[in-house]
């Protein structure tokens, strides 16, 4: 969730090495469960390995193994073998998954996807933003990523773009929109092009009184889209943007957010 740390009992273990700090992401983010040898060689070497590679991944193991020995040498309760454990076809990490960003970050954001299904807004903005609250820059910024890593990477960030549009969602439902203009304002330069962001954008300009930014923020999108791709705006943002160009009162009502809202013409 930003640069790779890891800390027995507030002692950092990261290894300096790349190749020994992308195996201890590959295993922290897979906390719990078995990985298994081929993965780990994949994640590692892809398409290049040597025939020294399994007898060089071993070694790395050991030193991890080393790393936490000597987090773990004043704590005599703990095992640096039953911490990283020898499996019949790879290791895993035995680590909670509470006790990992990772897994913290994905029991807050279901609790919040869940609480916005149900229609409970308050308790949906606060664990979402708990949850988006774990994330300190980029994933896994200063880890080398393989394939699997790779794959994790941009998954995490997708959850995080999904889980900060949700969140944005619950805080315009709540009426929280001039609290908002800042951070979209911010999304909306990042993203020129997300019509997730730029139509709560244009609502919470809306709302908040700035009517004639809304419908600029509307012209802004569609000239951005049809230069970089060819295309218009959805047909949902475009009856958006006529209801705000009519007056419509819905466009007030601070839980008319949805998607299904804006499509309902």
């Amino acid at each position: 969730m930003g640069s790779f740390e890891a800390r027995l009992d507030d002692i950092p273990t990261v290894p300096s090495a790349a190749k020994q700090r992308q195996l201890l992401a590959l295993l922290a983010l897979n906390a719990g469960r078995t990985v298994s040898v081929s993965m780990i060689m994949d994640e590692l070497w892809g398409t290049e390995q040597s025939k020294s590679a399994s007898t060089t991944m071993h070694t790395y193991i050991g030193k991890l193994r080393r790393e936490f020995e000597t987090a773990l040498r004043d704590h005599s309760g703990y095992d640096a073998k039953r911490l990283l454990v020898t499996e019949p076809i790879g290791y895993s990490l035995r680590v909670p998954a509470s006790d990992i960003d990772v897994g913290r970050y994905e029991q807050l954001a279901q609790a919040g996807r869940l609480a916005a299904d149900r229609g409970d807004h308050e308790t949906a903005s606060r664990n979402l933003a708990a949850a988006l609250a774990l994330w300190r820059g980029p994933a896994l910024s200063d880890v080398v990523a393989g394939q699997h890593l790779m794959v994790e990477i941009v998954r995490l960030e997708e959850n995080r773009l999904s889980d900060l549009d949700l969140r944005i969602e619950a805080d315009l439902r709540l009426g929280r929109h001039r609290g908002l203009l800042g951070e979209l304002a911010g999304l909306c330069a990042r993203f020129p092009m997300s019509e997730n962001f730029s139509t709560k954008y244009m609502l919470a300009l809306y709302r908040s009184g700035q009517q004639w930014r809304a419908l600029e923020m509307y012209q802004r999108l569609r000239s951005a889209m049809a230069e970089e791709l060819g295309v218009k705006p959805s047909n949902a943002t475009q009856r958006l943007h006529l209801a705000m160009l009519r007056g419509d009162p819905a466009v007030e009502a601070p839980d008319q957010v949805a998607d299904g809202w804006m499509s309902a013409g």
